[in-house]
């Protein structure tokens, strides 16, 4: 079997908060191949590692500037400066009604971790990689690329500069740049010369993630498109699965089959042992099942430990 590309999604989530400095450096530890930053921008334009646009699910903004949201009842990171994100609390992720998320996860009423920035996790992973011998990459995704442009930020923009500052060239570095956006990767690659890999995600048009149509991309002429500008491409896991039948039994689409025509590597998201598809009750069955018969190259997942042991 090929090597298998581990990414540790938003860090190891499924044990620590998401986007935290401990929960990357636990991924870390972990073996993982790739750590997964999410990064927004804040109103002195400082890059932060964050996946939603606005604070409120993952930190005590509510508490701290109550009178800072937005006729949506959101406090979005771009309308603080980093001096304000500084003096937040990183806890779980909570829904919208207060409780976890996720119930067996790290306790959400913890509040003891930080919001980091780009940067901070760069020198983390980079430091650990000198002190460990190991070479774990960087996979980022700036948020929102259109967002941030009617908000008169250049997200993409500002992420390719701190990724050259911190030596970050060509597709021989080990970071990937993934977007759903297809415009801002279409830009990343011919407006703003990145030789960087570049990442196409696909969800599904009813997210509305951004104006891509991703019906579109998952039709060959698509792929096409897609590996005229991209290296790969990063699929909803149910994209690349499908259970058929009375017994809900396991199959695969032609995704990973055509997109490996068209040159482009496939690394699905998510694979949790506390959200798997109802057909799939067991978090190692499903993995081997994965790792030996869909063809993918890698997958991102909150339990970085339970694939590097069996991959």
């Amino acid at each position: 079997m090929e090597a298998f590309t581990v990414i540790a999604h938003r860090g190891a989530s499924g044990y620590l908060p998401e986007h935290t400095l401990e929960g990357a450096a636990m991924a870390h530890a972990m073996g993982a191949d790739f750590i997964e930053q999410d990064v927004v921008l804040t109103r002195d334009r400082s890059l932060i590692v964050l996946h939603d646009l606005f604070l409120d699910a993952v930190t005590d903004v509510a508490d701290r500037f109550p009178d800072r949201c937005r006729d949506d009842g959101r406090h979005y990171a771009i309308d603080f400066d980093l001096k304000d994100i500084r003096t937040l609390r990183v806890n779980e992720r909570r829904q919208t009604n207060g409780k976890a998320a996720f119930p067996s996860r790290f306790p959400v009423d913890s509040n003891i971790f930080r919001v980091p920035t780009l940067d901070e996790e760069i020198i983390l992973i980079q430091g650990m990689n000198q002190s460990t011998g190991r070479d774990t990459g960087l996979y980022i995704e700036p948020k929102s690329p259109a967002w941030h442009l009617r908000e008169g930020a250049d997200i993409m923009k500002d992420l390719l500069t701190v990724l050259s500052h911190h030596g970050y060239h060509s597709r021989s570095d080990k970071v990937r740049v993934q977007s759903f956006d297809d415009q801002a990767l279409k830009r990343a690659r011919n407006d703003l010369k990145t030789e960087l890999t570049l990442v196409q995600l696909i969800g599904d048009n009813s997210w509305r993630e951004s104006d891509t149509d991703f019906d579109y991309l998952l039709t060959d002429a698509g792929l096409r498109e897609v590996s005229s500008y991209a290296d790969g491409i990063g699929p909803w896991l149910l994209q690349v699965v499908q259970f058929n039948g009375p017994t809900g039994q396991a199959g695969f689409t032609s995704l990973v089959e055509q997109a490996h025509q068209h040159g482009l590597f496939v690394h699905a998201y998510t694979l949790r042992s506390d959200q798997l598809p109802k057909e799939m009750n067991d978090f190692d069955q499903a993995l081997r099942f994965l790792l030996e018969h869909s063809g993918l190259d890698g997958i991102f997942t909150d339990f970085p430990d339970r694939i590097t042991k069996l991959s």
